[in-house]
């Protein structure tokens, strides 16, 4: 009996000692002292489950989820409501969203974008899906990032962004009413910082899963094609024709991309080193990273530097317009003809094969909006 009543004891002991207490007063940082911090003795958070489309559970391997920071319910919420929060930016005008937009599949219409400065940068925003499954863990154009962790830094201190500090964007969610007490809930302590938030934001971002395309639906016998459909997707493997296959794959690849970095035929010469510029290899120069092929329905501009308006002159570019240079891919095979020499009937069909990979339900997925 005495053995129980100490194990009753502890018990309760544990479960009083990992409450997730409120924080209190976090105007004047009067925190509830007994709150205790999470040290990795107690669990904090309702573990949470990703809706893995069938198609990626069929043909590709699970996705990344780092052991230090596993999905929860409030993690996620937290992460989205971050997503949206302009007090990441040095003047509470800009948040991540606008930049990447959830009409547009998560990035912008613009060529580039303006940060709060009104100074443009050089680079189109990159869509932001499927991101659980990036293992290579290489992220933005040049893979300068080594996690998605890594990737949330840098937006809120880029001169040319958000052009805020760390310290001050983590003091103004600490001053704010409702933060610490999210935090609390997430992570298990009421103390914010930058590495806090950009678990948060990864957790969101992991859950922004693109699957429900019109040629998902008709891999999984839910919806037929058109003849031009598929007929372009009869194109779009042909390796005599828009041979597209190595980078993006094919129906074995629901991700539509490699996620590799490729010199595809635009430019002679380089001002932006795209990877070279982070391996310091002169292989690497003119190499930028491969990016899907779904949702283009609603992500123009297109390539790393936006140059290309619409879908027609991306096939363009591939039928007529490769541009060799010292570090051109071996798969970009017909350069020297200037392309792989589509007719107008081919690019039209291909064009329509590829807007079936567009998923209307992802950019109006009411999970994903600002809260």
């Amino acid at each position: 009996m005495r053995d129980l009543l100490f194990i009753s004891f502890i018990g309760l002991f544990l479960l009083f000692s990992c409450k997730k207490k409120g924080c209190t007063d976090p105007l004047s940082f009067n925190y509830d002292e007994n709150a205790k911090v999470d040290d990795g003795s107690c669990e904090y958070g309702k573990p949470y489950e990703l809706e893995i489309p069938p198609l990626f559970s069929q043909y590709i391997l699970p996705p990344v989820i780092p052991n230090d920071n596993p999905l929860t319910v409030e993690g996620i919420q937290l992460g989205r409501k971050l997503f949206y929060e302009p007090m990441l930016s040095a003047d509470n005008s800009q948040s991540c969203s606008d930049c990447h937009s959830l009409s547009n599949a998560f990035t912008d219409v613009n060529q580039f974008s303006t940060g709060i400065d009104n100074i443009s940068g050089d680079r189109n925003s990159m869509p932001l899906f499927n991101l659980a499954w990036n293992w290579n863990n290489n992220f933005f154009w040049d893979g300068r990032a080594s996690s998605l962790e890594n990737q949330a830094f840098e937006p809120v201190v880029n001169p040319i962004e958000m052009h805020e500090t760390w310290p001050d964007a983590v003091a103004k969610l600490q001053n704010d009413n409702a933060y610490p007490n999210l935090f609390k809930s997430a992570f298990g302590t009421c103390i914010i910082d930058s590495v806090f938030v950009s678990k948060a934001l990864s957790q969101f971002e992991r859950t922004l899963i693109s699957g429900n395309s019109k040629f998902d639906r008709h891999q999984l016998h839910l919806e037929n094609l058109t003849i031009f459909e598929l007929e372009g997707y009869d194109i779009y493997r042909d390796e005599t024709k828009g041979d597209c296959i190595h980078c993006h794959g094919d129906v074995s690849n629901p991700l539509w991309t490699d996620n590799e970095f490729h010199n595809n035929g635009l430019d002679a010469t380089f001002t932006d080193l795209g990877l070279g510029a982070i391996t310091g290899d002169p292989a690497d120069i003119g190499l930028f990273k491969t990016p899907s092929l779904r949702n283009l329905a609603f992500t123009a501009p297109y390539m790393h530097d936006g140059r290309f308006e619409e879908l027609s002159d991306v096939i363009l570019h591939y039928s007529i317009g490769l541009v060799n240079s010292p570090t051109i891919d071996a798969l970009m095979k017909k350069v020297n003809q200037g392309g792989v020499g589509l007719t107008p009937g081919e690019m039209m069909k291909l064009e329509l094969f590829l807007l079936t990979l567009s998923d209307s339900s992802f950019i109006t997925n009411s999970n994903f909006s600002k809260p």
